[in-house]
């Protein structure tokens, strides 16, 4: 590695080094609390996959350059020079890892692993090394909102072929505008993945309910969380946050997309409207007695899989399972659930940056888990997690079937 490149890329992981981050490279016990806690560990038994082991990875920098110790006498620690084949190293922290928090649950101290991950995640950028096809997209997405008036044109045709399939699908719930954009004061701006699947059910829904909505012309999805990059995140965000300050909406509602909301929410915001996840609008509408559904017309036992970025890392936990318990009578927990919940195994990026041999492997706790449930249905709340939950039916022949909550919500409405 040349002098110029490490220099760069060690002011990289300086730059990173907040205080809390410093306590959590700091004060790590090696207790092994947080070893079982993995479920890529819990899947394979390889220490590599640990929380500990990851952050292990970036501590050794950390120790080398950073500590007393480290620069003195660095024999005496763990301590490791910056170059390529750490590089290896650097990469596997930061993509084997989810983020999704379930080690810091069991940590005595809260070491965040995530945090640590944003430093593994800096240096792979700033060498090049990060996975392209994150990157690509989160390139694609910044030019949406650069190329704004291209994008509003383009999305507002594909709207009137989906309006068509709303009115002749659910007339009862076809208002006057089916699929509506840029509503001036509007309660919801409802943010989509932009395609049908994320956009009909919650149409049906919110036309039902008689809310004033207006969907957002850009998808939630936000890819720079992914990558790690920061200034790509902000703009993907900003893009939506504009738009919903320019209708002036009383809320945001991000689809089941369990990034897209903890960012929106607990990272740019918060804002002069209110940030919620769809199944949170979902269940104000079943309390209000804004909508009915006949449990008869969703038949099997269902139970829910809590994505770690709306539950653990978001807070959210009762509002799918009211909407569920309202749609039938077969409801049935995963266990463990809530914030113990085991991850899908497909988060962070990982359902497009990972091979598909690697998350399966390191998600057999979770298949065991979804196999002891005896349940016909997996409901879920996020994009990704639905994608991987897919994947792992398959792999380990799972007699289930995956659903997104709203899409149930809008199975069983009634007419």
């Amino acid at each position: 590695m040349e002098q110029n490149e490490k220099s760069s890329l060690l002011k990289l992981m300086s730059d990173q080094l907040s205080r809390s981050v410093r306590m959590y490279l700091d004060n790590c016990a090696r207790c092994g609390a947080c070893v079982e806690a993995c479920h890529a560990y819990a899947s394979t038994g390889e220490a590599r996959y640990t929380a500990v082991g990851r952050a292990q990875n970036i501590r050794r920098l950390y120790e080398n350059y950073h500590t007393i110790t480290g620069k003195a006498a660095p024999w005496l620690s763990e301590a490791v020079e910056l170059d390529e084949l750490w590089m290896d190293k650097v990469y596997e922290t930061a993509f084997t890892c989810t983020g999704c928090r379930r080690c810091m649950v069991f940590c005595p101290f809260g070491i965040d692993t995530q945090q640590i991950q944003t430093i593994a995640k800096s240096l792979l950028i700033g060498a090049d090394l990060e996975p392209k096809p994150l990157t690509v997209r989160a390139k694609d997405s910044i030019a949406k909102g650069v190329n704004s008036e291209a994008t509003r044109a383009k999305f507002a045709k594909q709207m009137d072929q989906l309006r068509q399939e709303v009115v002749e699908r659910w007339t009862a719930e076809a208002g006057k505008d089916v699929i509506p954009l840029d509503v001036q004061g509007a309660n919801v701006l409802y943010v989509s993945m932009a395609e049908a699947h994320s956009i009909l059910p919650a149409a049906r829904i919110m036309n039902a309910a008689g809310e004033s909505w207006s969907l957002s012309y850009y998808e939630a999805v936000n890819f720079g969380a992914f990558v790690g990059n920061r200034s790509m995140t902000e703009q993907i965000c900003q893009r939506i946050i504009h738009e919903a300050e320019t209708l002036k909406v009383k809320e945001m509602a991000i689809c089941e997309c369990g990034t897209a909301f903890r960012v929106m929410k607990h990272v740019m915001g918060p804002f002069d409207f209110n940030v919620i996840t769809l199944v949170q609008l979902l269940e104000r509408y079943i309390k209000q007695g804004r909508i009915k559904l006949d449990k008869s017309k969703v038949r099997g036992r269902i139970t829910y899989h809590d994505p770690c970025q709306i539950a653990r890392n978001g807070g959210v936990y009762e509002a799918p399972r009211t909407c569920l318990r309202a749609v039938t009578d077969d409801f049935v927990e995963l266990q463990p659930n809530r914030c113990l919940n085991w991850c899908c195994g497909g988060g962070g990026g990982l359902v497009i940056a990972a091979e598909p041999e690697f998350r399966m492997k390191t998600s057999k706790i979770k298949a065991e888990q979804l196999k002891a449930s005896g349940a016909d249905i997996v409901a879920t709340a996020c994009e990704m997690c639905y994608a991987q939950l897919n994947e792992l039916v398959d792999e380990y022949e799972l007699d289930m079937k995956v659903e997104f909550v709203s899409n149930l919500v809008a199975q069983a409405l009634v007419d």
